[in-house]
């Protein structure tokens, strides 16, 4: 038994100030020696930077992504999805588990570009709004990223894209570490991309944010957004789980016996 609800907006979530010792050093990482940037918009101050030539590039290149609007991306729509589990063969679960997703469906800026286009400029721009749209409204859904214990992402890509556009908004540290960093995790995120017609459901697996190998935290959601990707279009998704699933009992990898052929008594052929 469990109750979903579903959700669909617009518009880009509110800005968090993380203050794990993983965000500082992400951070520090970024914002290179020598950097400072102010900024008071209501008094029209203009922004300064203090910095060499060279080493900030990327760090002052977020810092304007994270800035951009819903129509530079080509945002058209935002899904949220969420299910609270309470029972499972006919047993109450030992708490309620929420299993939440949010895809957002932006237009795709590669199209028509071919095979040796170079993706980057457009990546670096792109994926790190991505990263923060979608996690401020994933964490809000689940009450906090510290109720968050499992994580995954996706992209689908429209009819008229290549599979690699895909993959250039989820695999690459403008999405993926941002996405780790905002969730509070460590671990690597699994994932699952694919290119299909709108309305095609997307299965997300996840895993511990912290520790992957912790195999009650294997789980999937399903995805999928009834009138996207267009053609033109991605859907980029962000998904999360509070807990394990329910009623978790096969053991665990530090638990685990050592299995080998060597160690069976029967092998199957």
């Amino acid at each position: 038994m469990f109750q979903m609800e579903r959700q669909e907006a617009g518009g880009i979530g509110s800005p968090r100030n993380p203050t794990s010792r993983q965000n500082r050093q992400f951070r520090c990482g970024l914002m290179t020696a020598g950097v400072r940037i102010w900024k008071a918009r209501e008094d029209r101050l203009t922004e300064t930077l203090d910095r060499p030539e060279s080493g900030c590039l990327w760090s002052c290149a977020m810092q304007e992504s994270l800035e951009q609007s819903d129509e530079s991306i080509g945002l058209r729509k935002l899904v949220l999805y969420r299910e609270v589990v309470f029972t499972e063969a006919g047993e109450a679960v030992v708490r309620p588990v929420q299993r939440a997703s949010v895809a957002a469906v932006i237009r795709n800026p590669w199209v028509g570009s071919g095979p040796s286009a170079d993706l980057s400029m457009e990546q670096a721009r792109i994926a790190p709004v991505l990263a923060q749209l979608l996690t401020d409204r994933l964490i809000t859904s689940v009450g906090g990223a510290d109720e968050i214990e499992a994580f995954g992402k996706a992209a689908i890509v429209g009819t008229a894209g290549e599979i690699e556009h895909a993959g250039a908004l989820i695999h690459t540290p403008y999405f993926g570490n941002l996405v780790r960093e905002f969730l509070q995790g460590e671990s690597i995120i699994c994932f699952a991309d694919t290119r299909a017609e709108a309305g095609e459901t997307l299965i997300v697996p996840l895993w511990h944010k912290t520790h992957a190998a912790t195999r009650s935290h294997y789980q999937t959601i399903s995805a999928r957004v009834p009138d996207a990707p267009r053609a033109d279009e991605i859907v980029v998704i962000a998904a999360a789980s509070t807990g394990p699933r329910p009623h978790p009992r096969i053991g665990d990898r530090m638990t685990d016996p050592v299995v080998t052929t060597e160690t069976l008594e029967v092998v199957p052929s």
